[in-house]
């Protein structure tokens, strides 16, 4: 097995433009149109952080930033392509484009750390097909979760700990940490799934790396954010919930690691920066939030070792079954 190799690389996508919001809500929903109540909340999100996302740009910078990085360490080796869950270019074009391209195999890699079926399983879903309909058909070989690769902590752990000293001295006193990463209905991860374990699992990774149980002044524990807008139940605990509950406790300030997401989008300039900034403001609390991993040298190095190690793997694999390389 030689030859080029594809990576295509899948995120979640945003609209361009203000008047693109309605058909983009409209696909997250599967196809139903947003009530003019929920479209207009929406929008006026939004509005808030400045008309759109900046979730395109900062997806753009990654996808070639890490195209970068492969390719300095393993010239012409790997073509990197974007594929989108929501918006243009979607997954299928993606693949279609390393299919073009003439890579041998594809490597795949979602741009959020830690595995779901509704998340991440979605995207190689619509990955398989695709892959199967290129025509020679491409392998495809999948990265579930990368939140365990090495240095992922490190760099939040580093940041966690850069927003607890800039918090004013004043309000040290008594500091809630909170990992928080995008909740899931109920129903999607109530066999077993491993989202929920997973984002744990990172919360107390960088919180030993951080050392916060051995500061007297912090307390650390996972919430969830950015909740859907439907009847059925979301896991928990909601981070606005778990601040009033710490700000009663007595909690001086609060700072949020959002690991579950690597770029500013509307769940971080939104969620945190504006709602959960505004519901410390109400209970009277300090806010402080981690910077976002966006196009730092450092998160896409790491990315690029792991799709490096996961093409290695599958080269391996390959010819422990007899095929040529």
């Amino acid at each position: 097995m030689t030859g080029r190799v594809g990576v295509l690389v899948m995120a979640h996508g945003t609209p361009d433009t203000p008047e693109g919001i309605e058909a983009f809500y409209t696909r997250i929903r599967r196809g139903r149109p947003p009530t003019p109540e929920l479209l207009a909340e929406l929008t006026g999100r939004y509005e808030a952080i400045g008309g759109t996302s900046p979730l395109t740009a900062r997806t753009t910078a990654q996808v070639d930033g890490l195209a970068a990085a492969l390719e300095a360490d393993d010239p012409g080796r790997f073509v990197v392509r974007l594929g989108t869950k929501y918006v243009h270019p979607t997954i299928e074009d993606g693949m279609a484009g390393l299919a073009a391209a003439g890579v041998d195999r594809v490597v795949g890699i979602v741009l959020t750390p830690h595995q779901s079926t509704m998340g991440s399983g979605e995207y190689f879903r619509r990955a398989e097909v695709a892959a199967g309909e290129t025509d020679p058909p491409l392998a495809l070989t999948e990265i579930p979760s990368w939140y365990g690769s090495a240095n992922f902590a490190a760099i939040l752990a580093e940041r966690t700990r850069a927003a607890l000293a800039g918090l004013d001295p004043s309000a040290r006193a008594r500091t809630a940490v909170f990992f928080t990463a995008h909740s899931l209905p109920q129903r999607a991860v109530a066999d077993g799934d491993p989202y929920p374990d997973q984002v744990s699992e990172s919360g107390a990774d960088i919180a030993a790396l951080a050392d916060l149980d051995g500061d007297a002044t912090v307390t650390w524990s996972t919430a969830w954010q950015s909740a859907g807008r439907t009847a059925d139940p979301w896991i928990g605990p909601d981070l606005l919930a778990e601040m009033e509950r710490v700000a009663a406790e007595g909690t001086t300030a609060v700072v949020v690691c959002p690991v579950g997401f690597v770029s500013d989008h509307l769940e971080v300039l939104y969620d945190l920066d504006i709602e959960a900034r505004g519901k410390a403001d109400d209970l009277g609390i300090a806010f402080a939030r981690t910077t976002s991993l966006n196009d730092d040298p450092a998160f896409l190095a790491l990315l690029a070792d792991v799709v490096r190690a996961a093409d290695h793997v599958a080269v391996t694999d390959s010819t422990a079954a007899g095929i040529r390389t």
